[in-house]
């Protein structure tokens, strides 16, 4: 008798997160709504405890805020925020991204060119949106290593950190970025040929042309909001 493939079930509190996510990063819980405990276990039809390592792994995502005598809440999108985030990311990434090309070996290509076919395989996955984010920075930090150095590394990290819930809102409403799969196949090539200027431009380019549609969607989320 064959053994039967196992069948993977998602927890309770993997459940609960997807759902909250996604109604935050859509605007269905409006930015500042308290994201109250109780209530959130009889909606969804679970116990306090998923919801509330739910609500913990969100506000490690940067989608949740909890404060002293409030408790927890959606956090505030802001357009000065995503200008902030992505021109920093403009700035460093593109500076170490020069500094890494020219020590590329390749290991680094090979490296970069797995996770872009882990990418396109992503939509497929059950956590189509979280997975490609995970594999869009394990992309960018690829091309980055060779630079050697850690520290600034460090903070790009941070920023992408703060970034992940702006990239996760456009994957959700766009339902797609063909236009992102594009620029990293170009930019892998660019680096592959040792082209910094093209590369450079393409990043910077890439991650500001993000930030313009990003902002827009904020926008629109906000004004959803208000009305």
């Amino acid at each position: 008798m064959s053994r039967s493939t196992p069948i993977i079930h998602k927890t309770r509190t993997q459940v609960v997160v997807e759902v909250l996510r996604e109604k935050i990063l859509s605007g269905e819980i409006a930015a500042g709504e308290p994201l109250r405990q109780s209530a959130l276990a009889e909606e969804l039809n679970v116990s306090r405890i998923p919801v509330r390592e739910a609500l913990l792994q969100l506000e490690a995502e940067g989608l949740v805020k909890f404060e002293a005598h409030k408790g927890a809440t959606a956090t505030e999108l802001s357009i000065e925020q995503v200008t902030e985030l992505f021109e920093l990311r403009a700035m460093i990434e593109t500076e170490l991204l020069a500094k890494a090309i020219p020590n590329m070996q390749d290991e680094d290509f090979a490296q970069a060119e797995q996770t872009l076919s882990k990418m396109e395989q992503a939509f497929r996955s059950e956590d189509a949106i979280g997975s490609w984010a995970l594999l869009n920075t394990e992309f960018h930090t690829s091309l980055y290593l060779a630079a050697k150095r850690p520290h600034t590394l460090e903070v790009v990290q941070g920023l992408n950190t703060n970034c992940d819930r702006y990239i996760r809102m456009q994957l959700l409403l766009t339902g797609g970025v063909p236009q992102a799969e594009q620029d990293h196949k170009d930019l892998l090539r660019y680096c592959r040929a040792r082209d910094t200027e093209n590369a450079v431009a393409l990043l910077e380019k890439h991650i500001l042309r993000a930030a313009d549609d990003i902002r827009k969607l904020v926008a629109t989320v906000l004004k959803s909001d208000a009305e």
